[in-house]
């Protein structure tokens, strides 16, 4: 008699020795969600930013995809923050033919944007990813050597080196 996990018991009952990856795990789960709402290909809602871009993702996250009796295509309706919506209008097109070549054929014939805040609706509440910080100028060598020069008699480093920031952010205004 053979023990469970010997044997020639079916590979559908029994699990994997050892640790399983998240995705195997969540697969049939985030499958049903994206079936629930429409979307056959789970690649749209999981590869969002690989599909639209990233400027695009930053900004938009699918919501649905609605399919009308009568009507050829589907309808892809879009999340957007209401100050993004008129730029991101002007990409309908583009989005369109993007998510259409991650169906492989004409499956979208509409996007719809919905609008948003970006909080607010405690259940599904929009995350929106910020754009990267951009990194300040570094200020001219003349401004650097004037203010450790003025912040240099300060024995105590890390007040020193706010004096120094503060410093040059004066000397910086006064310059513009």
């Amino acid at each position: 008699m053979a023990t469970e996990g010997q044997g020639q018991g079916s590979a559908r009952g029994r699990r994997m020795r050892g640790f399983e990856a998240a995705s195997g795990l969540l697969k049939d789960r985030i499958r049903t969600a994206g079936e629930s709402r429409g979307f056959a290909v789970t690649r749209l809602l999981t590869h969002w930013p690989e599909v639209v871009g990233e400027d695009l993702a930053r900004t938009t996250r699918p919501v649905k995809v609605g399919y009308s009796k009568g009507a050829f295509g589907a309808t892809l309706t879009v999340l957007v923050r209401a100050t993004d919506a008129p730029m991101v209008q002007m990409q309908l097109p583009k989005i369109r033919d993007r998510v259409n070549a991650c169906y492989g054929y004409a499956a979208i014939s509409r996007v719809l944007l919905t609008q948003t805040a970006p909080m607010g609706f405690a259940e599904g509440q929009a995350q929106f990813t910020a754009a990267p910080p951009v990194a300040p100028p570094t200020p001219p060598a003349e401004i650097v050597a004037e203010a450790r020069e003025t912040a240099g008699g300060v024995q105590d480093e890390g007040l020193r080196a706010a004096l120094e920031a503060l410093a040059q952010n004066i000397l910086i205004r006064r310059r513009t």
